[in-house]
């Protein structure tokens, strides 16, 4: 097929001014800042998938920042100035997209996010329970008085079983993650973008002038690039200090008077559920296999899914009957430091990925990140 390319095919589909590899939040964020700020760029997205492939139409859509427990670990190895810094990008990437797009297209829904503990978790509820004064302090600044708070009553509205304390979160908010890249391709699309699925890069030849990306359909040309492809970068950029993760999901059929109706984190994040209407959403389970789990192939396994379907019987929907509809999998990319690895490579090519499972919260501000990085390279 590359060789039977028009001579208008060659000269209008070829050339770009800026490539971005990977059509996921990060990409398309990064390629719609990069065409606000400099309009008159001929800019190109490469999508190796028929739809964007990785975690951005694959996650739980969540709009969070992380719970207690999670924040307590992060904690740890960044310090309090370190996550607040970081926290101030999760929440800033979440007004940015939800700016950009309009509460309605991405089914924005601030139902507040709950952390659960089991009656046997008395050391982790107990230290969670002391550190919620000091993450309200630590990040009123940035999401607003009292995050955090202790609402055990909820337990009962829930139907959750086995359940002995709750931590609700209140700037915790639902997403459709579908409607949400839907509204992404559609806004880089009105801004000229073009995107092109189904195009893997397989080789990058650096030229003193710019790049050829050498896929199945022919080979691009662009002065510059950012490498968006998250867990998969490596493919590209072998260097890149990174782990991927897998997650895995699943969703019921719909649940007559279903009860859960929120975010919800339980054994420090590791699983997390939600309900879309009347259907409920179960992913996580990775820490059960870690090693299994860091991979960059897609699919399930049983003793991950056993453990999803278990948790649904025994505490979020206890004495109910439920079917499963779905089940897939995303994959994450994962790395000691919390923030977004954002890197310019070489004089032309940039990268952006380790989003660390917060795609959602610090994607576009990423996106934002490493497309102002190349603006600012001179182009």
């Amino acid at each position: 097929m590359a060789d039977n390319f028009s001579y208008w095919e060659q000269s209008s589909f070829f050339n770009y001014d800026a490539i971005i590899i990977g059509s996921g939040i990060v990409g398309l964020n990064a390629a719609i800042h990069l065409k606000k700020s400099s309009p008159n760029l001929n800019i190109a997205v490469l999508e190796r998938g028929f739809l964007p492939s990785g975690a951005s139409t694959k996650n739980a859509g969540f709009a969070c920042f992380g719970s207690v427990s999670e924040l307590i670990e992060q904690e740890k190895t960044s310090t309090a100035e370190g996550l607040h810094r970081i926290i101030e990008k999760r929440w800033k990437g979440l007004l940015n997209m939800r700016s950009l797009l309009g509460d309605n297209v991405i089914d924005y829904r601030p139902l507040g996010g709950f952390e659960l503990f089991k009656s046997t978790d008395h050391q982790l509820i107990n230290s969670c329970v002391s550190k919620i004064e000091h993450f309200n302090i630590l990040i009123g600044d940035i999401v607003g008085k009292n995050a955090f708070s202790l609402n055990n009553n909820k337990i009962d509205v829930f139907g959750l079983e086995g359940i002995s304390n709750l931590i609700t979160n209140r700037y915790e908010a639902q997403i459709d993650t579908g409607k949400m890249m839907v509204g992404l391709i559609k806004y880089a699309q009105a801004l000229g973008i073009m995107i092109f699925n189904n195009c893997s890069v397989n080789a990058i030849q650096q030229e003193s002038n710019g790049n050829i990306l050498i896929t199945p359909h022919g080979s691009f040309f662009c002065k510059k690039l950012i490498v968006a492809t998250n867990a998969f970068i490596k493919s590209l950029i072998p260097t890149v200090d990174l782990l991927p993760g897998r997650g895995q999901v699943l969703v019921t059929k719909p649940i007559v008077g279903l009860k859960i109706n929120g975010t919800f984190h339980y054994d420090k994040g590791y699983y997390y559920f939600r309900n879309i209407g009347d259907r409920v959403l179960l992913g996580g389970g990775r820490n059960i296999d870690f090693k299994t789990e860091e991979t960059t192939a897609f699919g399930e396994t049983k003793v991950v899914q056993n453990a999803l379907e278990e948790l649904l019987k025994t505490v979020i929907l206890p004495y109910q009957h439920f079917e499963i509809d779905l089940r897939w999998s995303g994959v994450m990319a994962f790395g000691e430091q919390l923030e977004p690895l954002i890197k310019q490579e070489t004089e032309n090519i940039f990268y952006a990925t380790r989003c660390n499972g917060m795609g959602i919260a610090i994607g576009s501000q990423t996106g934002e990140d490493v497309a102002e990085l190349l603006l600012q390279s001179g182009i």
